[in-house]
């Protein structure tokens, strides 16, 4: 499988379990407590891709350059989460 799917699925697995499972089921949803706990769920997806491809030299493809694991996580990890936060922000009527 190539590196590049391997950390977009990891990075969708994360995703699917903040906004399919946790942020749901918060007490009080509100934008500071879904930062605070987004925080924490996004340092774990990064510390997985961090143990996978950490010092391994890999590069990975972002179409317009090749960047490290790390820029590669970041940057999917947003673009990916964005939708998602709009979403459930609609659907809860979270003020920002």
């Amino acid at each position: 499988m190539p590196s590049e799917a391997t950390l977009l699925i990891v990075n969708a697995v994360f995703l699917a379990f903040a906004y399919g499972w946790v942020y749901p089921r918060l007490p009080e949803k509100s934008a500071g407590v879904i930062m605070v706990y987004d925080l924490v769920i996004g340092g774990a997806a990064l510390l997985v891709a961090g143990l996978l491809y950490w010092g391994s030299g890999v590069a990975f493809n972002l179409i317009l350059f090749d960047a490290n694991w790390l820029v590669f996580a970041l940057i999917t990890m947003a673009i990916m989460e964005v939708p998602l936060f709009l979403w459930l922000v609609k659907t809860y009527d979270i003020e920002l």
